[in-house]
């Protein structure tokens, strides 16, 4: 529980530090927002006096009716020139305020937005998408509602609350101090219960973002969860989840409660035992008729503020739990980074060289044993080999998705690990196994491999990568939305849209991770003739494990546990007795051999 404590202390300190750094940008903004909620507050606590001189006149009776109404009427014209003011200075503060948050929320957002997608692939594979969406969301938030708080509510209270114990403490040290005294005690203790009830609200929150997860999971998996009979099973887990979330809410609710009738109790006893003394001091002549009046006033006063400035604290501390978990990800140093003074990649030949490269997931899960091979530039090698194997990683590994544990990775003799990790990527062209498109229209998605590109350059590639049959037959055409992840485009439509794409980057090093999985054979007899042109001139390197399709390439390099076991030609390794690519080959005899990747040569 200590530990607890000191983790929301500390990350509220730096939830703090973040939202100021964004705040100093617009002091004159926030000075005057401030100077105008402190005047209007003022106003407020300056008009129970003339009130008091009000009620005063009337008690006393010095002087004809017509010379006392004048003179009330004089305090009343004065009541509303500081009302007048007030209104000037909230208005005033309102605008301001107006400008200034939604500058500052538009910078915060920005940062999250900046830095979460600065975070490593392998980040990413490991955080529920809807719970980061909905910390970004609670960050932002966050900041707006505690801006309100510490404009509208703090910075009143501060200043009606020094105005009130000063104007009572010169009518009568008694009733200033016990004023003073009242809130000082009223505040440790809501301080005190606030503490205690932080520390269940990050409980909750941590539930109810585990449920965000659970939701977004299973929303995207809403197929696997009816075809594999898992409804009960995630209804369970979901209600499971949703239980725990409704006890942790129900108890910090019924703190609340507990706090709400401690307040009422202390609320009570002030109001009896201040009126309590008034009379007490009236008696002795000390304090008027008007001055029950402005004690009354003050009192509604103190009432109002003190009574929000319970649920304002517990309130405070729940939007600083709220943006907790998003401090975390802001504080949580990039796992891949470029290093100071790195240099864009520049890449004139395209050879790729793996020396001596070791890779680890953890340490007791050894992925890459020792590899050293070297691509030549211009070269089309092929990885192959059982599941597990190593190929995709050899992939990660060059497209920096993580760092090598040892050894070093080179293009055209630069090391990728000293270089922008942009320039790295826009140097190199992906086509997955699984593409996943943007729920833009079929144009964006497309020409988001070279985002300068023209409509006629878009549809050139569409056309070599065989998308424009079917975009074709859409009512909007290229304008085309495709929906979240492309769900309203079949696996392959969507694997040549990435082909179109890749076409489109037109990279020196082309990257295919089984990219014609996902079609049949007539598409991938199709888009064969595309993938030879693609791949004319560049260095490429295929993942595949239908070895029918990777028969023409110059190279082919077999992997098991990490390691090379056998590299050469596709006759060379069939040559090979009890060999394991000669293994894999029977085991797929007779496979799909397209004629059109003769071209490719």
């Amino acid at each position: 529980m200590i530990g607890l404590k000191l983790r929301m202390k500390n990350n509220s300190k730096l939830t703090l530090k973040i939202y100021w750094r964004y705040v100093r940008e617009f002091k004159l903004l926030i000075f005057v927002t401030f100077v105008c909620a402190a005047g209007g507050s003022a106003m407020a606590a300056i008009i129970p006096l003339y009130f008091k001189k009000f009620f005063d006149l009337f008690s006393n009776q010095v002087g004809t009716k017509d010379a006392v109404g004048a003179t009330l009427i004089s305090v009343l014209w004065g009541i509303g020139f500081v009302e007048l003011l007030r209104w000037i200075f909230w208005r005033l503060a309102a605008f301001t305020n107006n400008r200034f948050q939604p500058l500052v929320i538009a910078k915060l957002s920005e940062h999250c937005f900046q830095y979460l997608h600065r975070h490593s692939f392998s980040y990413f594979n490991n955080t529920f998408v809807g719970s980061l969406v909905k910390k970004v969301n609670w960050f932002t938030r966050a900041f707006e509602n505690i801006a309100d708080k510490v404009t509208w509510s703090l910075l009143p209270l501060l200043v009606e609350l020094t105005i009130i114990v000063v104007v009572l403490s010169r009518k009568s040290l008694w009733l200033g101090g016990a004023i003073l005294v009242w809130l000082l005690i009223f505040l440790a203790i809501n301080w005190l219960l606030t503490q205690y009830k932080l520390r269940y609200d990050i409980k909750r929150n941590e539930a109810e973002t585990n449920v965000t997860g659970i939701l977004a999971d299973t929303i995207t998996n809403n197929n696997n969860v009816k075809l594999f009979r898992g409804y009960e099973r995630e209804v369970a887990s979901f209600s499971e989840a949703t239980e725990k979330v409704r006890k942790l809410r129900q108890f910090t609710w019924n703190l609340d409660t507990i706090f709400d009738g401690v307040q009422g109790f202390l609320v009570t006893a002030l109001e009896i035992g201040i009126f309590y003394l008034a009379i007490n001091l009236w008696k002795k002549g000390a304090v008027t008729i008007g001055d029950f009046v402005l004690l009354q006033s003050y009192l509604l006063i103190i009432f109002e503020k003190i009574w929000d400035f319970g649920k304002l604290i517990r309130r405070l501390y729940a939007d600083l739990a709220d943006a907790e978990e998003m401090t975390v990800i802001l504080n949580t140093p990039h796992e891949i980074r470029d290093i100071p003074g790195a240099k864009k990649l520049k890449v004139n030949q395209g050879k790729i060289e793996f020396r001596e490269v070791r890779f680890n997931y953890h340490e007791t899960r050894k992925v890459i044993q020792q590899l050293d091979f070297t691509i030549q530039p211009k070269e089309k090698i092929a990885l192959v080999g059982p599941s597990g194997a190593g190929k995709t990683t050899v992939i990660k590994l060059l497209l920096r998705m993580h760092d090598v544990t040892e050894g070093k990775i080179l293009i055209d003799d630069q090391n990728i690990a000293k270089i922008t990790q942009e320039s790295l990527w826009e140097s190199l062209s992906l086509v997955p196994q699984d593409p996943i498109l943007f729920h833009r229209s079929l144009m964006d998605n497309i020409r988001y491999g070279k985002a300068n590109a023209t409509d006629e350059e878009v549809m050139s590639a569409a056309k070599l990568a065989h998308c424009h049959e079917f975009i074709g037959e859409f009512p909007e055409k290229y304008q085309t939305f495709v929906g979240e992840r492309g769900i309203k485009l079949s696996g392959g439509e969507r694997q040549r849209v990435a082909v179109a794409r890749a076409i489109l980057r037109n990279a020196p090093i082309l990257i295919l991770d089984e990219a014609t999985s996902s079609l049949d054979s007539e598409s991938e007899h199709l888009i064969q003739d595309a993938l030879s042109s693609l791949m004319r001139d560049k260095t490429v390197i295929v993942i595949a494990h239908r070895l029918s399709t990777i028969m023409k390439m110059d190279r082919i390099i077999v992997m098991d546990h990490g390691e090379i076991i056998e590299e050469g030609s596709h006759q060379t390794l069939l040559e090979k007795t009890q060999g394991t690519y000669q293994q894999l080959w029977k085991l797929q005899a007779g496979g799909f051999m397209p004629q059109t990747l003769e071209k490719q040569k």
